[in-house]
């Protein structure tokens, strides 16, 4: 497929679900370079002059259509640093699929910084599905830092899904949303680390317009000596919802730091948050190990269960 050798065929289909070359508007990029692009009637990819990356232009109106832009990286060494623009036409209804994998079997850091831009107009839609994924049996990192920025007009609606679950060395997450009157966002991040992993994610969402609202729920997991931190902020200057949830799970000798804030500029905002962070019951494992599970695949079967 577009020439992709078997170890980048694997990781597009971790990260994007490809197995063929997609219907629809895509731009898939390997190793520095695209390697596949097409735009359609209706959504123009333009690659941009200036630095390395794209411009997404989806046209008012436009529905049931769907962009993919996955990044592999199969080279131990290279660091990247893309800068991509979406401009989601007001009233358009649209599937953003990114992601980004890296398998690095070499002595030498690979590193892939994403920068994402999204300007929804008005009463738009746009559903956003972004998976991180590492491997390879090098010495050298995976690392991955993406950030995420949502602009959400009046009435606009943005989803995010937010997944790293395995290979990623280091990654700094870094999410900011600015909503107008009407506008929603939904994020829903999942997250585990094992070995010396270290994942750090940073939002600050600020709800700006009369009727805004946002939900932004993580579900992580810290396994061997690995480290995350969670720090949100919600800031609340209208009349406006705002809620925040971090539930994680620590095993072995796992450090978690969930840095939860709100901040209500507006006596009518309505702003809540939630952290939790526990280890596995023990009772939940006897239960599974009863029915037929060792102790490590009744772990696995709550691990996925909680993070599904």
């Amino acid at each position: 497929m577009l020439g992709l050798n078997d170890i980048q065929q694997r990781i597009l289909r971790e990260v994007a679900d490809l197995h063929t070359v997609p219907v629809g508007a895509y731009n898939i990029r390997a190793n520095g370079r695209s390697v596949g692009r097409q735009s359609t009637e209706n959504i123009e990819i333009i690659p941009k002059t200036d630095v390395s990356g794209l411009e997404i232009r989806i046209k008012p109106g436009t529905r049931n259509e769907s962009v993919h832009i996955p990044v592999v990286l199969s080279e131990s060494g290279l660091s990247e640093v893309v800068y991509n623009d979406f401009y989601i036409g007001e009233g358009a209804d649209v599937v953003i699929v990114a992601g980004c994998g890296i398998d690095n079997c070499g002595t030498h850091d690979s590193r892939h910084d994403g920068i994402h831009r999204f300007f929804v107009g008005a009463n738009a839609k746009v559903k956003y599905v972004e998976k991180h994924y590492g491997s390879g049996t090098g010495s050298g990192k995976r690392i991955l830092n993406p950030v995420t920025e949502v602009y959400l007009e009046q009435g606009g609606y943005a989803e995010m899904e937010m997944v790293q679950i395995e290979g990623v060395d280091d990654t700094e997450r870094t999410t900011k949303a600015e909503l107008a009157s009407g506008a929603k966002l939904i994020v829903r991040e999942r997250l585990m680390t094992h070995g010396s992993q270290r994942a750090i994610s940073a939002y600050k969402v600020a709800l700006n317009g009369e009727g805004s609202s946002a939900d932004v729920v993580s579900r992580s997991v810290a396994k061997d000596d690995s480290y995350q931190k969670f720090d949100a902020t919600l800031y609340g200057n209208s009349v406006c919802r705002g809620h925040s949830e971090c539930d994680s799970i620590i095993m072995d000798n796992g450090r978690i730091l969930a840095v939860p804030a709100l901040e209500a500029n507006c006596v009518d905002a309505e702003l809540v948050h939630e952290a939790a962070i526990g280890k596995i019951a023990g009772e939940q494992i006897t239960k599974l190990m009863t029915l037929g599970l060792t102790e490590k695949e009744a772990e696995e079967q709550i691990i996925n269960g909680f993070l599904r």
